[in-house]
């Protein structure tokens, strides 16, 4: 088997990439149909890590669902390569500011998420995103991250739009619930499951895993 590699990329910090890698983690073990997930922490800070060990102490060892495994450099398409052997899905939760290991992850990624909160702040970092993105070859998928209640404004939106890259149709908006499970390790979909939040996360990870089933296998592993 070969599974997917889905890399959450932004050169932006604070801009949810950890949160979001977090959810579609846990959100992938039922929309792949219980398959197996794992995820790959490349971030200096070792936030999803974090997340992950907490996780752990709440749920105990080997009963989190998920695998992780930690990687830097060149190791990291290594790492994902290897995990994508058997695994169906590995997330891989990238550094800001870091082009090396974005060229090395990006460039055994099936498919690139890159979360933007809409602001011009986001918007110019997600152009250089994009950059590194087109150089490694996969495509790419923009996320409205942490919308505010009403309607993204028409003329951020249209800046959106002139990016080269779809917007996902799902969107994350900005509640405290996101932040607040991230703290005991867990998230939305666990501990609020009939919410807007959890509805959020499950309609954007089914988008993203049709995506990633219609991206044709890797020749090289």
């Amino acid at each position: 088997m070969t599974g997917k590699i889905l890399v959450i990329a932004q050169q932006k910090g604070g801009s949810g990439k950890t949160t979001l890698a977090a959810h579609l983690a846990v959100a992938g073990l039922h929309v792949s149909g219980g398959g197996r997930v794992a995820i790959l922490d490349i971030d200096p800070q070792g936030s999803l890590g974090q997340w992950y060990e907490r996780r752990e102490r709440r749920l105990g060892e080997g009963e989190t669902g998920l695998l992780l495994r930690t990687a830097s450099g060149w190791g990291a398409k290594r790492e994902a390569r290897i995990l994508a052997r058997d695994h169906d899905l590995v997330l891989i939760d990238m550094p800001p500011r870091s082009d090396m290991e974005a060229r090395n992850a990006i460039e055994a990624a099936d498919l690139v998420a890159v979360p933007v909160q809409p602001t011009p702040v986001d918007l110019w970092a997600t152009v250089a995103t994009l950059e590194l993105v087109e150089k490694g070859g996969p495509p790419a998928i923009l996320i409205v991250n942490r919308a505010p209640a009403r309607a993204i404004a028409e003329a951020t939106l249209a800046q959106l739009q002139k990016l080269p890259a779809p917007i996902a149709a799902g969107q994350l908006g900005n509640r405290v619930a996101f932040g607040a499970t991230m703290g005991s390790g867990s998230t939305v979909l666990e501990a609020f499951p009939h919410s807007k939040a959890a509805d959020e996360v499950r309609a954007l990870a089914a988008e993203l895993q049709r995506l990633l089933a219609s991206q044709p296998a890797k020749a090289i592993r």
